[in-house]
C-alpha cells in the first residue's frame, strides 16, 4: 500500500493551523518536535496524553480539496468530523519512527493503546491506515471490532480504509454485523460494496430473521449485502420487505433486487418503474438511503 506520510504531515499541520490559533499550533509543534527527536519514549507517551489539555476538542473542518490530497495520500482515508486533538495525537503517531525496528515499534504502539483512555483509543484506531507494519495490527482491530464503546467501533468500521483492506473475511463479516446490531450507519464503512460475499449475506438474513422473530426492527441498509447474492431463500426476505408501506424498506428491496441477476428480482423491478428508474439513474442509491435512515435513528 502506497502512503505519502510526509505529505500527509504537512496536510495535517494545515488542518491543525486551521483548528486551532497560531501560539497552539507553534507550541503543539515544538512539543511534537522534542517527543520524536528524543530516543526514550517518555516525552512521546506524555504528549499522547497530554494533546487535549494543549489544543483542545474543537471539530477539524476538512475542506473537500483537502480531503482530495489526503486521499492522494492514503486511498480512503477520511478524517472529517474528527476532533483537533484526535488529529494531533494521530499527527504524533505519524511521527513514530519505523527505523527503531519492528519489533520496537509495535511494542510502542501496543503499550499506548494497553493504557488507553476512551479518547485515546478513538486516535490509536483512526490510525490504523497510515502505521507502519499494518498487515501486524490485525488482531488489534479486530479486538476493536468486539468494543460495546460506540465511539471507539466508528473509529475502527467507519470512514477506515484499514479493516477493507487487510481484514479476513470473517472479520470483515462479523464487523459489519456488529454495525447493524449497534445501530452503526453501514453507508459509512469504506469498501462495503466491494467487500460484500455470499457468507455475508446469509449471516445477515439470519441477524434479520432473529429480529423479525423478536418483534425488532431491521435496518433497510441491511440488504446493501445481500443483493447481489439473492437466491430462491433470500428473496423470501426481500418479498417480506415489500409488505406493507414502508417506504424504506420498499426501496431496499428495490436497490438489491437491482443489484441481483436472480429473476424473480428483475420482475419486483418491472413491477415498481418508478422506483426501479431511479435506481438506474442514481437517484435512489444504497448511500442515500442510508444518510436518510440515520436521520431517522
Amino acid at each position: 500500500m502506497e502512503i505519502n506520510r510526509d505529505e500527509l504531515k504537512a496536510q495535517f499541520s494545515i488542518l491543525i493551523g486551521q483548528s486551532v490559533d497560531e501560539k497552539v499550533l507553534s507550541g503543539f509543534e515544538v512539543k511534537l518536535k522534542e517527543a520524536v527527536e528524543t530516543p526514550a519514549k517518555l516525552k512521546f507517551n506524555l504528549l499522547f496524553s497530554s494533546i487535549p489539555r494543549q489544543v483542545g476538542r474543537n471539530t477539524v473542518h476538512v475542506p473537500a480539496e483537502q480531503l482530495s490530497v489526503l486521499q492522494d495520500c492514503r486511498k480512503g482515508f477520511d478524517p472529517s468530523g474528527w476532533t483537533v486533538d484526535r488529529l494531533c495525537r494521530v499527527q504524533l503517531l505519524l511521527h513514530l519512527d519505523p527505523a527503531i525496528g519492528k519489533e520496537e515499534y509495535l511494542a510502542r504502539v501496543e503499550e499506548l493503546f494497553s493504557v488507553a483512555e476512551v479518547n485515546e483509543q478513538v486516535a490509536l484506531y483512526s490510525a490504523l491506515p497510515l502505521y507502519h507494519f499494518p498487515e501486524e495490527f490485525r488482531f488489534r482491530t479486530t479486538e476493536g471490532i468486539r468494543t460495546n464503546m460506540t465511539s471507539v467501533f466508528d473509529a475502527v468500521a467507519l470512514n477506515n480504509p484499514y479493516p477493507f483492506d487487510y481484514l479476513e473475511e470473517a472479520a470483515w463479516n462479523q464487523m459489519v454485523l456488529k454495525a447493524l446490531f449497534m445501530q452503526r450507519p453501514v453507508y459509512r464503512i469504506y469498501g462495503i460494496d466491494q467487500r460484500a460475499n455470499q457468507a455475508l449475506a446469509r449471516i445477515l438474513s439470519d441477524y434479520a430473521h432473529e429480529r423479525w422473530a423478536a418483534g425488532r426492527a431491521v435496518s433497510p441498509e441491511l440488504w446493501r449485502c445481500v443483493g447481489p447474492f439473492i437466491d430462491e431463500k433470500l428473496f423470501e426476505d426481500i418479498n417480506r420487505l415489500l409488505k406493507g408501506n414502508d417506504p424504506f424498506k420498499e426501496e431496499a428491496a428495490v436497490l438489491a433486487c437491482y443489484d441481483s441477476d436472480f429473476a424473480g428480482a428483475k420482475q419486483v423491478l418491472a413491477d415498481r418503474p418508478r422506483l426501479a428508474e431511479m435506481a438506474r439513474s442514481g437517484e435512489l442509491n444504497w448511500n442515500a438511503l442510508g444518510k436518510d435512515y440515520e436521520k431517522e435513528l
